[in-house]
């Protein structure tokens, strides 16, 4: 046995394997809905012509980062 009594530890590693891939899987949501909630923003602010706004110019420079996120998620498969 294990010092944590887990037997060989294979049981509490495969916990473990599937906590983390359920964390990286919220944290895709979150990513995507952090997205899709910045592209509203970002409408909003161009219907009402303020393209040239601090807020604006931080949303575009938050998309972009999201973007990325998000393409590195799915490049893995998340």
């Amino acid at each position: 046995m294990s010092e944590n009594g887990a037997g060989d530890g294979r049981a509490s590693d495969a916990g473990v394997a599937a906590e983390r891939l359920a964390a990286f899987e919220a944290f895709a949501q979150d990513v995507r809905r952090d997205l899709a909630q910045v592209g509203d923003r970002m409408a909003g602010l161009r219907d009402a012509g303020k393209t040239k706004s601090a807020t604006y110019q931080q949303l575009f420079a938050m998309r972009a980062t999201l973007r990325e996120m998000d393409r590195r998620l799915r490049d893995y498969g998340l």
